[in-house]
């Protein structure tokens, strides 16, 4: 579940002769990860289901409790070549995400069925929020691709204008992707659960887990 997300734009303006184009870096949009993690007990399914209710990370969009959440944070370096015309000599978007995810702390006095479907559940929300990251990373090569792409303006305040109207567009694309995910994922959650957990269980019989 998308928890938050924060922009930033961070520009600079050089004279043309201070900053030729082959002498910037060249960059690609980049992620970083961290993860963190919230214990909860239990030793049935239903008491489980109540702890991620009760300590899963609060999503302001929803106001609600989840079993895994993300925080993304986009920054936007830009480099502006300032001659008798403007144009953008660099971009460079960097996604920050932070992870939240649930560690369980009571198998030891849990069934073994319980424990499975507890080893298939924790996956898929470790997979579901790392999906997240992968939507926000294809979005944030778009906005740089995008602004790259710009071309040469009058002046700087245009090519800077132009660019915040370029990123509002590239990061509201982001934020529904982001929103129409979850609830693709919520509507097949059980499905989806229910097909991994024969995988799991086929595994298991066949010796390979």
């Amino acid at each position: 579940m998308m928890s938050r997300v924060k922009y930033r734009i961070l520009a600079a303006t050089a004279a043309a002769f201070l900053a030729p184009v082959a002498a910037l870096p060249a960059h690609s949009a980049s992620v970083s990860k961290t993860y963190s993690y919230f214990s909860i007990g239990g030793k049935t399914l239903g008491e489980i289901e109540k702890e991620l209710d009760r300590r899963g990370p609060k999503v302001e969009s929803t106001g609600q409790r989840h079993p895994g959440a993300t925080t993304m944070e986009f920054t936007t370096r830009l480099t502006f070549e300032d001659g008798k015309r403007c144009r953008v000599a660099n971009a460079d978007v960097r996604v920050k995400a932070r992870i939240k995810l649930p560690r369980w702390r009571a198998r030891s006095s849990a069934s073994r069925e319980t424990s499975l479907v507890w080893d298939t559940l924790s996956s898929d929300i470790k997979r579901h929020e790392e999906s997240h990251v992968i939507i926000a990373k294809n979005h944030a090569r778009e906005l740089e691709h995008a602004l790259k792409a710009m071309g040469t303006l009058q002046d700087c305040e245009t090519a800077k204008a132009k660019a915040k109207k370029i990123t509002d567009r590239v990061l509201a694309k982001h934020d529904d992707a982001q929103e129409r995910f979850d609830r693709v994922e919520g509507i097949n959650f059980e499905n989806r659960l229910l097909r991994l957990l024969k995988y799991r269980i086929e595994r298991i019989e066949d010796g390979r887990l």
